[in-house]
């Protein structure tokens, strides 16, 4: 069993947290949100994410997992501190590090042993050096440290699974100690271990993230062209994704991707490369599809109920992908903005995400289920692709809506079950 401090109870933080306990190890996880930490220490989640709650209350139960505001302390009492705060994106797509810098600070100003410090929060490239320099600047003791970088690759929704079930674990670090130590700590979960220099380590997570929403756009510029020529993107993505060297994941079509991680580590990575003098411009065509797709739905919308102005717009899902309450950057707020713009009323349903969307969309009706949202609408738009969308009666949905017309942005219905039930059906690279 290891003593660790994880900094900040976000998806990333209190995941990690909660699943190093159940790992065995002795955790506290701090964050500066009184509130937060309140909440937490009475098993009341701040974030939707399956399977969370019931390990959090396990371990809380256990004494392994424990909640604090004092970062002082616990670091005093931890051997390895995870920093896993915020790295919030700049106007110009760089990742705001001072919460990095605060925390690295502090760790600084209370290490009274060896202490490894291991940046979990995506950090652009050289953010380790930064580190191990802020907390040399504020050290007090003359006592020895390491810096390493160890990226998450959780999916939100899937998070608690991911992390005992990834597909590597990679540790960046520049001592055997740190290295070891880190083995020690994940030893429990059975995943390749890729070791690497710290800078590797920094690059490998802005790398895939940026990757895979590459690969996101690629087949919805496919789609878009398939809508064109009379192609099905869907056999199209199957037929792709039976080739070992491409694979299946991650080529869905629809109005493309959303959440915190993508947008922003794309951002970031295109802000990186140009730092360092290369114009990794592919990155930035990546970002143009991604928005194109909201704007090619709105256009979908507009051409099957003619003018928007006054119309009522039936949106199911708010949250950027299923399982997950999380609004950051989720298609539904640009989508929605547009159609209010365009003077449509809108009316919506999400399984998990209405309270944090009614602190963010202005002018929307919240609706108790997804029928309700359908009843009365011009047209219904699925933005978010829940299995209880894909289980709806369709029946009653038709009946439901003023006029039989079903926008899906998600691919979530097949074209020629819509057909036999007479509903007019627009769906993304179909």
């Amino acid at each position: 069993m290891r003593k660790i401090c994880v900094v900040g109870t976000g998806y990333v933080g209190l995941v990690t947290g909660a699943c190093l306990s159940d790992l065995g190890h002795k955790v506290i996880c701090v964050d500066v949100d009184k509130s937060k930490i309140a909440m937490l220490r009475k098993n009341v989640m701040p974030i939707y994410e399956p399977g969370l709650a019931e390990i959090v209350k396990k371990n809380i139960k256990s004494g392994r997992l424990s909640f604090s505001t004092n970062l002082g302390e616990s670091v005093k009492s931890s051997e390895t501190i995870f920093i896993a705060v915020g790295t919030p994106p700049r106007d110009d797509g760089s990742a705001d590090l001072s919460f990095v810098e605060t925390v690295a600070s502090q760790i600084a100003a209370n290490m009274n042993s060896y202490k490894l410090i291991v940046d979990k929060s995506t950090v652009p490239v050289e953010t380790g050096e930064w580190v191990e320099m802020t907390i040399k600047r504020n050290i007090k003791k003359n006592v020895e440290f390491d810096v390493a970088s160890n990226p998450e690759f959780l999916r939100e929704g899937s998070a608690v699974y991911d992390t005992f079930n990834p597909d590597r674990i990679v540790i960046g670090v520049k001592s055997k100690r740190a290295e070891n130590l880190l083995k020690e700590i994940y030893a429990p979960i059975k995943a390749p271990v890729l070791v690497t220099d710290i800078k590797s380590a920094e690059i490998i997570k802005h790398a895939s993230n940026s990757y895979l929403a590459m690969k996101i756009s690629y087949i919805n510029a496919v789609a878009n062209l398939c809508e064109k020529t009379g192609a099905d993107v869907a056999k199209v993505a199957e037929g792709m994704g039976m080739d070992k060297r491409i694979g299946r994941s991650f080529l869905n079509a629809g109005i493309g991707f959303g959440g915190f991680c993508f947008p922003k580590d794309l951002e970031a990575f295109y802000w990186i490369s140009k730092k360092m003098g290369f114009d990794f411009k592919l990155l930035k065509e990546v970002k143009e599809i991604n928005e194109y797709q909201r704007k090619l739905l709105v256009k979908k919308i507009e051409e099957a109920v003619w003018n928007l102005k006054g119309k009522t717009i039936g949106v199911l899902g708010l949250a950027f992908k299923p399982d997950t309450d999380d609004m950051r950057f989720a298609p539904s707020v640009d989508i929605i903005a547009m159609l209010q713009e365009h003077g449509a009323r809108i009316q919506a349903y999400d399984p998990a995400a209405m309270k944090k969307a009614k602190m963010i969309l202005k002018g929307v009706t919240f609706k108790k289920n997804a029928y309700d949202a359908a009843k009365g609408a011009d047209c219904l738009v699925i933005v978010t692709e829940w299995n209880e969308f894909k289980e709806l009666d369709l029946s009653k949905v038709r009946r439901l809506l003023k006029h039989p017309i079903i926008i899906d942005g998600r691919n979530i219905f097949e074209p020629q079950v819509m057909k036999k039930l007479d509903i007019t059906y627009k769906s993304m690279g179909r």
